[in-house]
Formats: structure tokens, C-alpha cells, sequence
């Protein structure tokens, strides 16, 4: 037997065995404590937990793992009663947030069409000159590019644009772009946590507040600034040794016209007026009430005319298993929530807090950072909504927060889910579609090997965050007061 096959069975032996531990702790601790858990509860957390394992041990691809998943879930809840049958179908249309689904396809047709003009191995080729080899510089390049994108793009299309130019910069020095590819991801969700539209969740968050654009950055972009700056230096203890490397061609790439890489300019020019056209819609998308995905999959459909592309070409490029692997993701966090999984949580974090204002400030910080983590932070941004919604109106957090126009915790927040997705690779879209990419293009990206880099990325950046958003929460009382 090979050293490879005895290696996997031993990692599945590991997980199964991890996950009948876990199974026993999820049924026997909550009597234990007191805590009533409902049957549809405690199966739908098992399921919930079998996904995570499985795609913690690699034990089967993770678009199989969603797709099983959300089957269970779905057969989970026509059995205990939390849908019937007949409607079973309407739960799964309704879990699914066909806005992100419609968003990534749009822009993945358009980022297709835009790689044939041969734009990214020209960016790729600018951006290795400019670091001139050092390692350390070109991540630094390609992660505040990435992170100032993702501030006016939202970082899940960022991502569908910088994975392509990495791993091209990457094959000229003949270096893995793994690490920065990792970096960038992680970057673009720091980035994009600053604005309205750079991450999804602060989408919701804006809708559901009604805070508009300006004042999100306003109220985010310092505290973002100052968290981007420190989590390059954290990149940089992460990755030290993959930083240590040295291009064995560096003089071949300086030498190299980055000009001839446009293999279309026609192109190239249709294609950047479709872009520049979609983004300026998805800033003022609130103002005309279209949805971001109508515009994506417009501005898809208009480039392929223009560009006189054949569909099935085009279509055959896109990464359907990434697509697939996050729908049946939403099925699975729906049913988790239907269940009452989150709400359970959110009751737990009130009666921990005891109304007091500050605790609750930090708590929804680490809470959403570390539930973020796991669960995607879209579905549980939804579901913490309606909970700062309710602890708004109490009177002790009123005394505190009142003065303020906002209520911080909304930044608190946006904070927390926004950092929080860098903590695996499941955590956030632009995690999924990254590693996707990357595996497309015969780099994967595995899920521990994510999680060894994002996690302690996540604490230390969400610790830096919560400190300066806290400061700057009472640089703001004190000028309202």
C-alpha cells in the first residue's frame, strides 16, 4: 500500500472519529446544562457539523458535501415537521440568495471575456517590475490593489479579477501563487468591509439601517485603513518563508514588453466600457432599486454580443462547481436557521451581556467574527440583523449609544462578519470563489490549509479592528456629546 493511500485513510479514519465525538458532545452537553434543544435542532446541527467535518478532512469534494448536505437538510425538515413536503421546494428557492448566485455568474462571464484580451498577464508582468523580485513588496502590491478594489467592487468580483493575475505573475516566476492568493483573499475582505458595496453583508446591513454609502465610509473607512496596514505586517509573520523565495528568472521578466500581451484591443476596449458601465450601477444601485445580480448578468449578456462571443464557449468557462458548492450551502445555513440554530445563539449573547452596552459591543464583534467563520457570513449577517434591531430600543444601550446618529453596533457588525469570513475558506464568497478559481487553474487550495493562514489572520485582525473601531466609537460620543 502506498504512503499516499495509507495518509488518506487515516485522515478519514481521523474524521469520522472527530465527528462521532462531536455528534456525542452536540447530544449530551445541552441536557447537561439545561439547555432544551429541539429534535430538529440537534439534527440539523449534525448535519451542519458533517459538512464542516468533511470538508475539514477533505474526506469528499465540497460541492459533493453541499450538495448531500442540503439534501439532508431538506429531508431533515419535511420529516420533524419545519416544512411539509409540498413545500420543501419553495424553503430551498427561498434559502438560496440567488442575488449572489446571479451576481458571481454575471461577473464570471464578464471576467472571462475580459482574460481573452490578455489584460492580466499584462497587469501580472507590471506588478512583478514594480517589486523587481522582492517577494514582500509584490504581496504588498497585490493585496492594498486588491483591498482598495474591493472597496468599490465587491470583493467577490475583486477576487474573480485579481486570482487570474496572480496566478499569471506567478507562472512567469515560477513561484506557487498559493500564498498570495490566500493573502489576497484575506485582503479583500478587510477592504471590502469599508463600504456600502464592497462586501455582501454590509449590503444588507446598509438596506436594512438605512445607512447610504457615504456614511458607512465615513464611519468604517478609518478603522478599515489602519486594520489594512496592520494585517500586512500579520501577512508577513504568516508567510515568512514563502516570502523568503527568489524568482530564478527575474531577469527574463524585466526584460519581457508587457504591451504585446493585449491580443485585443477592440476587445479589451468593449469589455472595459461593459465593467466601467456595471460598477458605476452597482454604486447607485440602491437609488434605481436594481439589484446588483440584474446587473451583472445584464452586463454579461450585453458583452457577449458586443464581443460576439459563442455562449457555450464562454459558459463552459464558468466555475459551475464553485456555484453549486455555495447553493447548496445557503440550503444548509437556511435550514440551520429555520431550526433555530442562530437564533439560539443571539439569545445566548443577550442573557451573556446583561444589557450592558460595551459587552454587547465587543460580544457582537467576536461573536459574528467567530460564527463568520464557519457559517457564510451572508446568512448570518441576515439573522443578526433582526437581534441589533431588537437590543436597539433597550434603555441602558440607549443611554449610551443614543447620541450618535448610528448605532455602533451596526458597525460592530459589519466589523464582525466582515473580518470574521477570513477565518476559513467557507467563511465568506470571496473564499469559495478564490480557491475555486485557483483549483480551476490546478492550484488547490485546501480547506486546513486555508485555515492554518485565515484563522490566526482573522483574531489578530479582528482584535486590531474591534481596538480602533472601539476608539473611534468614543472619539464620536465625545464630539456628539
Amino acid at each position: 500500500m502506498s504512503q499516499t493511500l495509507i495518509l488518506v485513510k487515516t485522515k478519514r479514519l481521523v474524521g469520522l472519529l472527530v465527528f462521532a465525538i462531536l455528534s456525542i458532545l452536540l447530544f449530551v452537553i445541552p441536557d447537561l446544562v439545561g439547555i432544551s434543544i429541539t429534535l430538529p435542532l440537534r439534527l440539523t446541527s449534525l448535519g451542519l457539523l458533517a459538512v464542516y467535518v468533511l470538508l475539514s478532512f477533505e474526506i469528499v469534494h465540497r460541492t459533493a458535501v453541499a450538495m448531500v448536505g442540503a439534501a439532508f437538510v431538506i429531508l431533515i425538515g419535511i420529516t420533524t415537521g419545519l416544512f411539509s413536503a409540498s413545500s420543501s421546494f419553495v424553503f430551498v428557492i427561498s434559502a438560496i440568495d440567488f442575488n449572489t448566485i446571479g451576481l458571481l455568474l454575471g461577473m464570471m462571464i464578464i471576467v472571462t471575456i475580459l482574460g481573452e484580451t490578455g489584460v492580466f498577464q499584462y497587469l501580472g508582468i507590471r506588478m512583478s517590475k514594480k517589486s523587481k523580485g522582492n517577494m514582500w513588496k509584490l504581496m504588498v502590491i497585490l493585496c492594498i490593489f486588491t483591498a482598495t478594489v474591493s472597496m468599490f467592487i465587491d470583493n467577490v468580483t475583486t477576487v474573480l479579477f485579481m486570482v487570474p493575475i496572480t496566478i499569471s505573475v506567478f507562472k512567469t516566476l515560477k513561484i506557487s501563487p498559493i500564498p498570495f492568493i490566500i493573502a489576497q483573499v484575506l485582503a479583500s475582505n478587510v477592504g471590502g468591509t469599508a463600504t456600502l458595496i464592497g462586501d455582501p453583508p454590509n449590503i444588507l446591513i446598509g438596506s436594512a439601517a438605512n445607512i447610504d454609502f457615504n456614511s458607512f465610509i465615513i464611519h468604517m473607512g478609518p478603522t478599515i485603513a489602519i486594520s489594512l496596514f496592520a494585517s500586512l505586517f500579520i501577512l508577513k509573520f504568516l508567510f515568512r518563508k514563502d516570502l523568503a523565495q527568489k524568482p530564478t528568472n527575474l531577469e527574463d521578466l524585466l526584460s519581457q514588453d508587457e504591451k504585446v500581451l493585449i491580443k485585443n484591443r477592440s476587445l479589451l476596449k468593449k469589455s472595459l466600457a461593459v465593467l466601467t458601465a456595471v460598477i458605476i450601477l452597482f454604486v447607485i444601485h440602491g437609488s434605481i432599486n436594481i439589484e446588483p445580480s440584474i446587473i451583472a448578468l445584464s452586463g454579461a449578456g450585453i458583452l457577449m454580443i458586443v464581443a460576439r462571443s459563442r455562449p457555450e464557449d464562454i459558459l463552459s468557462q464558468v466555475d459551475w462547481a464553485t456555484l453549486i458548492f455555495l447553493a447548496g450551502l445557503f440550503i444548509i445555513i437556511g435550514g440551520a436557521e429555520k431550526a433555530g440554530v442562530i437564533d439560539l445563539l443571539s439569545a445566548t449573547v443577550l442573557q451573556i451581556s446583561g444589557g450592558n452596552p460595551w459587552v454587547l459591543f465587543f460580544m457582537i464583534i467576536w461573536l459574528s467574527a467567530i460564527a463568520s467563520a464557519f457559517i457564510d457570513n451572508i446568512p448570518f449577517a441576515a439573522t443578526m440583523i433582526p437581534l441589533v434591531f431588537a437590543i436597539y430600543n433597550n434603555e441602558s444601550i440607549a443611554a449610551v449609544f443614543g447620541s450618535l446618529p448610528i448605532s455602533p453596533l451596526w458597525w460592530a457588525l459589519s466589523l464582525g462578519v466582515g473580518f470574521g469570513g477570513n477565518g476559513t475558506v467557507i467563511g465568506s464568497s470571496a473564499g469559495i470563489v478564490g480557491t475555486g478559481l485557483a483549483e480551476i487553474k490546478g492550484y488547490k487550495i485546501t480547506f486546513n490549509q486555508f485555515l492554518r493562514v485565515g484563522f490566526p489572520f482573522m483574531i489578530a485582525s479582528v482584535a486590531v479592528g474591534s481596538i480602533i473601531l472601539l476608539i473611534d466609537t468614543l472619539i464620536r460620543l465625545n464630539i456628539a456629546a
